[in-house]
């Protein structure tokens, strides 16, 4: 088929990687324009207009498709169909017309549960047993439209953001590519009512480790926000981001550390298994340890 492709983080490149390899043309790929970036703050291109260009795909990245003018040139592109994955803007209803097939949306939830920015992170905050991948209709509403096809994988234990991400990002490429190419035979099934969930953005406030509360929570919570933007705790007088965590055995004093970097919670424990210090990288709460000479009774800050 020929394609608009319209997307911009790292999750969406597996899936534009995916339909080249399937021999779909890409007439156009739509992004999110440069930002600043770095030290420098010199604008970056996203992933996705980055591989693109490696590709030798034509790229746009319009800060609006408002404008009549943006609508003509999208329809110009005479696409079959859009498939669209954390694009970033709202299409208006002109952009969703415009494909002869329509627009496709790669949603990284069991919709209607987990609508809305932050997905993946919410399922792994709330305790879910399992996620996946929708391919839906898009509409006007958001994450509102029919679904065509769901892949569902489950949640791991110590599974974080990050892990489901990738994870997630391969699921989603095959879905499409298999609803793509069944795209005749399928019946798109509506959202029930029941059951709709929104998945708010993650705010940074969320971020700090509150240790009254339960160590499931401390736990999801954990897991939840790595790699981005990281539950973190005062340790020492400096910020420590936890990247990685387990349910541990223990009780105590909230925040007490009972052996290595298991840290007792409002009820139970959890043993921290990575972490990054202010201004370092990752590294095994093993590595951090040795230099930093935390021994039980020591006491993490909320």
């Amino acid at each position: 088929m020929r394609i608009v492709f319209m997307g911009t983080p790292e999750f969406s490149v597996r899936v534009l990687d995916g339909l080249v390899a399937a021999g779909h043309e890409i007439a156009c790929v739509y992004t999110q324009p440069p930002r600043p970036a770095g030290r420098g703050q010199a604008e970056r291109p996203s992933p996705v207009h980055t591989r693109a260009s490696a590709l030798g795909l034509d790229v746009r990245h319009p800060r609006t498709l408002r404008d009549a003018a943006a609508h003509a040139e999208f329809a110009a592109l005479n696409a079959d169909v859009a498939v669209v994955v954390a694009y970033g803007l709202i299409l208006p209803q002109a952009v969703l017309d415009a494909p002869k097939r329509g627009c496709l949306n790669i949603h990284a939830s069991l919709l209607p549960r987990w609508r809305g920015a932050a997905p993946i992170q919410r399922a792994i905050m709330a305790g879910d047993a399992q996620t996946g991948v929708c391919i839906m209709q898009m509409e006007a509403g958001l994450d509102t439209g029919p679904v065509l096809m769901t892949r569902a994988i489950p949640i791991g234990a110590t599974d974080t953001a990050g892990d489901l991400h990738d994870r997630l990002a391969v699921l989603g490429a095959d879905a499409v590519i298999a609803a793509l190419a069944q795209l005749d035979d399928l019946t798109p099934q509506p959202q029930r009512e029941a059951g709709v969930i929104y998945a708010e953005k993650i705010d940074k406030s969320e971020a700090r480790v509150d240790w009254t509360r339960p160590a499931e929570e401390i736990d999801r919570l954990i897991r939840g926000l790595s790699p981005f933007p990281g539950a973190w705790a005062m340790i020492a007088g400096k910020r420590v981001k936890l990247m990685r965590s387990r349910m541990a055995q223990g009780a105590g004093l909230p925040g007490t550390v009972l052996d290595g970097l298991t840290i007792a919670c409002g009820q139970g424990a959890v043993a921290i298994t990575e972490v990054q210090p202010e201004g370092k990288p990752r590294m095994p709460a093993e590595a951090y340890l040795r230099g930093a000479r935390i021994a039980p009774g020591f006491v993490v800050e909320g």
